[in-house]
C-alpha cells in the first residue's frame, strides 16, 4: 500500500498528557506503543479509566473481575511507563451514560492533572475496516473531546471551583484519538514495540477470557500489536507507528 503524505507526525512539543479510556485494556489496544516512547522520553502520562472492566469477561462474577482487571491495568500502565491510573466510580461497564455527570468527571480530571494532549480512543461508529463499535467506546470517545472545552469554561460546572477547588484549565492543545477510521497523524514507534507487547499481554485474564484467537496472551498481544503497527505504517511511511485523528484545540 502507497504512503499517504496526508499523515503528519504527532506534535512533540508537551510535556503532560491524559489518557482517558472506557475500559481496562483499551489503551494497551489502541496506543500503548506510542505512549511507551512518549514516557521513555520524559513525557508524563497518567490513565483514567471510566469503569473497570466488570462486565468484560463472561466467566467472572462482575465483583472480582472488576479487582482482577484493575490489577491488570495497573501492571500493564506500569510496563509502559505509567504510574498513575485513576479510576471513575460512578459509571457501569457496557452502560455507560454520556451526559453531563460524565462530563463533570472527566472535566474535574483534566482540571487536576492540566494536560497538554488528551488521548482516548475512537469514538466513530465503526473501527477501521468497518466494525461496529461498542456504546461505551462511543459514550467516552465524545464525552473526552467536549470535557476538553467543558474544562476551560468557569461557567460549566462551576461547582469543580467552588468546593473542589479545581480552577479551569485551558491549556488542552490537541485531542488524540487511537483507533479512528480517521486518522491524520502518525506517531512512529521502535523501542516501544516490546513494551507495548507486554503491557498488552499483561491483561492475561482478560486476554484468556476471549473465544477464537486459540493463543496464549504473550503470543495474542505479539501478533496483534505488530499487526497494528505494521498496518499503521503501510499507511504513513513503512515505518511501525500508532495512527491518531488529532483534533487540535
Amino acid at each position: 500500500m502507497p504512503a499517504e503524505p496526508h499523515l503528519s507526525p504527532m506534535p512533540k512539543d508537551w510535556q503532560r498528557a491524559l489518557a482517558v479510556a472506557a475500559h481496562p485494556d483499551d489503551l494497551e489496544y489502541g496506543a500503548a506503543a506510542a505512549i511507551a516512547e512518549w514516557t521513555a522520553a520524559g513525557r508524563e502520562v497518567s490513565y483514567l479509566l471510566v469503569t473497570r472492566g466488570e462486565a468484560g469477561i463472561d466467566g467472572l462474577a462482575p465483583a472480582e473481575c472488576a479487582r482482577v482487571r484493575e490489577v491488570e491495568q495497573r501492571a500493564g500502565a506500569a510496563l509502559v511507563g505509567v504510574h498513575t491510573v485513576e479510576f471513575l466510580d460512578h459509571h457501569r461497564d457496557g452502560t455507560i451514560d454520556g451526559g453531563t455527570a460524565l462530563r463533570r468527571d472527566l472535566s474535574a480530571a483534566i482540571r487536576r492533572h492540566r494536560p497538554e494532549l488528551l488521548i482516548t480512543l475512537n469514538h466513530h461508529d465503526t473501527w477501521p475496516g468497518g466494525h461496529w463499535n461498542t456504546p461505551d467506546h462511543r459514550v467516552v470517545g465524545r464525552a473526552v473531546l467536549d470535557a476538553a472545552g467543558d474544562a476551560g469554561n468557569r461557567w460549566i460546572f462551576p461547582e469543580l471551583a467552588d468546593a473542589a477547588g479545581l480552577a479551569p484549565w485551558n491549556g488542552v492543545r490537541w485531542v488524540a484519538v487511537a483507533g479512528s477510521p480517521y486518522p491524520t497523524h502518525a506517531a512512529e514507534v521502535g523501542p516501544g514495540i516490546d513494551r507495548a507487547v507486554a503491557s498488552l499481554a499483561a491483561h492475561g485474564t482478560y486476554i484468556n477470557g476471549l473465544r477464537g484467537h486459540g493463543q496464549d496472551a504473550q503470543s495474542y498481544a505479539r501478533a496483534f500489536i505488530e499487526q497494528t503497527l505494521r498496518t499503521g505504517g503501510e499507511r504513513h511511511r513503512g515505518r511501525p507507528a500508532t495512527l491518531f485523528e488529532l483534533f487540535p484545540r
